[in-house]
């Protein structure tokens, strides 16, 4: 008999998110259906807007991503306006976007989807002399691995442990589960790094606010260019990037790279990790541009997981549709002419799986109406997958020789071919990758600027805007999550329609009109559990996306009115994760 597994909240994410599967008697998903269940909204914020101020409120949409919408929403008013940056500026903002990639991905992994690969309790019985030799196998050059060093790391979670409230930030969750594979003394190493990459995220947080005034919410963008031009021509400020960036360099090398390896080396027999992917279109757009003539990443289309072929990416096929979405208009429309008028339908009564194994009463997802508050966006009517990994895969795909390089001694190392990239370890890997790229190559954008600035020192662009012409513009590229797109339209001097299609609209958006999903909902079908009262392998598979709920839904009452209240009870309706 089929059951119902509710997990509401996904947590660990940025924002709010519902996963409901339907599980048959051996364990297997059958169906599933994944509801962003908040929405906030910034879009229509924009209209009647000086468009150059709109990027400031754009990087509002999300408390994570406030640089990726900055910059695109800024590109989007440069293409709209025809304004061409100087080459210094666009430098700038490569530095600063380098920042936010190192700094996202290596908080992603230790801190929100580690957990998912590694097992707190199981470290605690780990002997710190076979830990520390351990780690040599993964890295020339371990960092936090002496002896020492992991003494101190157990000793810190051994009191979380034996605390009255339990472990702390590490309560809660699914420790002892089948599917987790790291011997103890792995389980050590990878609790090490957590620890350090907490310091990692304030250094890097420094590097972007070098450029960018502040981080979050940096403030050195502007239309035309970069404000900051007292801290490029600053030897002090750009040694002081330039030192931290080595840091964070030899973190990502030695820690993240060796923790990714011998999670490869040890997951790559687990079903729940090596299962296909349920979507095998990838897109991905060029970024980092590090020289006149020279980006890390590259644009394309892959169909099929068909790595022989990269086509390029014609954004007029763009759609987004809300036939399953709480939104008025169904049909599919190019986000230049997107509309968001809010649709909410709710849930329907039903059952399913509580926490304790029993059938209780529950609010469920109706399949077959509205669900959530994420739109479905589709390339020439394809769902595609967004995200490091597309990026890395086109890349690889176009013979990029950079990615190709890392891909391949990666692949190597880890003894796996590239079809296991087609998976949620692939998905894994792609990010630390391209985190690696980063590291590798990122500084070239800083010797071209350096040598740039010393026969230019231009850092914005002049321009005017016609209150008698209307524009149109796209602000596109890959960000941390994948591919970000503002588009824009002016009219009369201001913004007259807004949209923002962003990554986990793409990866979490519900069916389509022809009843075809997207990639979340596609991954988990398919999928074996262990135990269906604890879903470690849906969370894994979810949080190897990265989710940002908040950037994914933008609605609101322009007139301020209270459109709904919405209270979470995370034991009502299902199993709850943490």
């Amino acid at each position: 008999m089929s059951k119902r597994v509710v997990v509401d909240p996904i947590t660990r994410i940025e924002g709010h998110l519902r996963a409901e599967v339907i599980v048959n008697d051996d364990g297997v998903v059958e169906d599933a259906f994944v509801s962003s269940t908040l929405w906030r909204g910034l879009e229509v914020i924009a209209k009647g807007r000086d468009p150059r101020n709109v990027p400031l409120i754009m990087q509002r949409i999300c408390g994570v991503c406030t640089y990726s919408h900055y910059l695109k929403s800024t590109m989007a008013m440069e293409d709209a306006l025809g304004i061409k940056i100087p080459y210094n500026a666009e430098l700038v903002r490569t530095l600063m976007d380098a920042a936010l990639f190192l700094h996202d991905h290596v908080v992603h992994f230790y801190h929100l989807h580690g957990v998912d690969w590694i097992d707190i309790v199981s470290a605690l019985d780990a002997d710190l002399e076979k830990a520390s030799k351990e780690a040599f196998k993964y890295s020339d050059n371990p960092i936090g691995t002496g002896v020492n060093e992991l003494k101190k790391v157990k000793e810190t979670v051994a009191k979380f442990a034996s605390h009255p409230q339990g472990l702390g930030p590490f309560a809660n969750a699914y420790w002892g589960h089948s599917t987790y594979k790291l011997t103890p003394e792995q389980n050590l190493i990878g609790l090490a790094h957590y620890l350090k990459a907490l310091e990692m995220q304030r250094i890097i947080a420094q590097m972007q606010a070098i450029f960018g005034g502040k981080n979050p919410h940096p403030q050195s963008l502007v239309v035309g260019g970069v404000t900051c031009v007292m801290d490029i021509l600053d030897p002090a400020r750009m040694s002081e990037f330039m030192v931290k960036f080595k840091k964070v360099q030899n973190f990502v090398h030695n820690a993240y790279y060796a923790d990714i390896l011998m999670a490869a080396k040890m997951y790559k027999t687990e079903p729940s990790v090596m299962k296909p992917m349920g979507v095998k279109n990838f897109m991905a757009f060029d970024s980092m541009k590090v020289s006149r003539d020279e980006s890390l990443f590259d644009s394309g289309i892959i169909m099929n997981g068909d790595l022989s072929k990269v086509f390029d990416l014609d954004i007029s096929k763009i759609t987004e549709e809300a036939t399953h979405s709480w939104y008025k208009d169904d049909e599919p429309l190019h986000p230049y002419d997107g509309k968001t008028e809010g649709n909410y339908t709710g849930f329907v009564d039903g059952e399913s799986i509580g926490p304790d194994g029993n059938i209780i009463h529950s609010k469920n997802i109706d399949p077959k109406g509205k669900y959530s508050w994420i739109k479905s966006p589709r390339y020439d009517g394809n769902p595609m997958e967004v995200g490091p990994l597309a990026s890395i895969l086109v890349s690889y795909a176009k013979g990029n020789k950079k990615v190709v390089k890392i891909v391949d001694d990666f692949l190597g190392k880890a003894d796996i071919p590239a079809s296991a990239l087609f998976s949620t370890l692939g998905r894994t890997a792609g990010r630390m990758l391209q985190a690696k790229l980063i590291a590798d190559y990122g500084l070239i954008a800083f010797d071209s600027l350096i040598e740039n600035l010393k026969v230019d020192q231009e850092t914005c662009a002049t321009y005017t805007i016609d209150k008698d012409k209307e524009y149109k513009g796209v602000g596109m590229g890959d960000v941390p999550r994948g591919m970000l797109s503002h588009w824009v339209r002016i009219k009369n001097g201001v913004v007259s329609n807004y949209q923002a299609v962003v990554p986990s609209t793409w990866n979490a958006g519900p069916i389509d009109s022809k009843g075809v999903k997207g990639p979340y909902e596609a991954d988990l079908v398919g999928l074996k559990i262990a135990d269906i009262t604890q879903p470690l392998e849906i969370i894994r598979i979810i949080h190897s996306y990265d989710p940002c709920i908040a950037c994914a839904v933008h609605v609101m009452d322009t007139k301020g009115n209270k459109l709904s209240e919405y209270k979470v009870d995370p034991l009502y309706g299902g199993v709850c994760s943490v």
